[in-house]
């Protein structure tokens, strides 16, 4: 018996009109729907709905490059941070690609290290790239690196670390110094009096620089014992050792220097943790501890972790919103968006 070979033609992409057709309706209105712009333009729900299921039925796949083509844009927001290994900027940066998708963009998510060379090199990529605006959590000094963004006329926006003379740039962040102020505040109403607080390098960003400053207004506010030695700057890419190194010479011996510890960052907070179970510190009977960041982890530790939580989901959504708006309005209007923290109160600071 001969051998019949039968052939399937491969189907064509769905197109914008194969569903405007199937529905009856013009390919600029299913555009628009599918480009969330349908609200805008006046078209009802229905008829929004009934195109997004028909689209959804016939499996429709947008064209990124023909879109691209037509618009003049990619579609793609570049995103800088500081160290993606961090929960803090994990979780940040999950957040930003909900919303992006959302809004029918993809990110582009690149890390830093803390590196001034690396995080310049990489936003220079990023450009290359032609993405159509940035979100950068910078690790630089000053401003200066912005020069080749400013000279791409790509918009941008700083989140989480931002700089003093930052009137002409778009920021987000949280309040720091009220953040920090509170955990002291909590600190001393459970009865602490003598508090260090473990900042971190580099001592220059916002974020480190904004929560010492709130340490030391409450210190001066609450009349607390205070040394140059309770401020302690440990080293980045030293911090374990730097910690037990801290333990030793101030906790573990007859009459501590110290009542309590104040973690600038959820970093030092987690290396902090690691060394009381080491040391055989047991906390609060031995010592108060807070942490700025609350991260999932604080609640699973025994004892749970209290601390200074951000906004992370408002702060990572406004931060994708503020760029489109950006990118789509093409204005030159400049915000500036602070946000409160939160005191999370758990075990390790409650005294009996």
């Amino acid at each position: 018996m001969p051998i019949k070979y039968y052939f399937v033609m491969k189907k064509d992409k769905i197109s914008l009109k194969d569903i405007a057709n199937s529905l009856g309706v013009s390919t600029t209105l299913v555009s628009l729907v599918l480009n969330n712009k349908g609200e805008v333009h006046g078209i009802s729900k229905e008829t929004q709905a009934k195109v997004i299921a028909k689209a959804k039925e016939l499996n429709y796949m947008p064209s990124f490059m023909a879109r691209g083509l037509r618009t003049g844009r990619s579609f793609t927001i570049g995103v800088v941070v500081s160290d993606i290994s961090n929960p803090f900027y994990s979780r940040m940066v999950r957040y930003m690609e909900d919303e992006a998708s959302k809004n029918g963009y993809t990110l582009l998510i690149s890390s830093s290290d803390e590196s001034h060379n690396k995080e310049s090199k990489l936003i220079k990529m990023l450009i290359d790239r032609q993405v159509d605006g940035l979100i950068i959590s910078s690790s630089q000094p000053n401003l200066s690196f912005l020069s080749d963004v400013e000279a791409s006329s790509i918009p941008y926006v700083l989140i989480d670390r931002v700089f003093e003379d930052n009137l002409n740039v778009n920021t987000i962040s949280v309040d720091n110094i009220q953040g920090s102020y509170k955990a002291v505040e909590h600190l001393v109403s459970q009865g602490y009096k003598k508090i260090a607080m473990l900042a971190v390098t580099p001592i220059y960003v916002s974020t480190i620089r904004e929560r010492i400053d709130g340490y030391l207004r409450s210190v001066d506010a609450f009349n607390l014992e205070y040394g140059s030695e309770l401020l302690v700057e440990l080293d980045f890419y030293n911090l374990r050792q730097s910690i037990l190194n801290i333990i030793n010479s101030m906790i573990l011996k007859p009459e501590p220097e110290i009542d309590a510890i104040f973690a600038i960052n959820n970093n030092v907070a987690v290396e902090c943790l690691k060394s009381f179970k080491e040391l055989g510190i047991e906390v609060p009977q031995n010592l108060g501890f807070i942490s700025f960041d609350d991260i999932d982890l604080y609640e699973l530790t025994s004892p749970s972790v209290s601390a200074i939580a951000q906004p992370l989901e408002t702060l990572s959504t406004q931060a994708v919103n503020m760029i489109i708006q950006n990118i789509e309005n093409k204005t030159h209007e400049f915000q500036q968006m602070k946000l409160d923290t939160e005191l999370i109160i758990r075990e390790s600071t409650l005294r009996e």
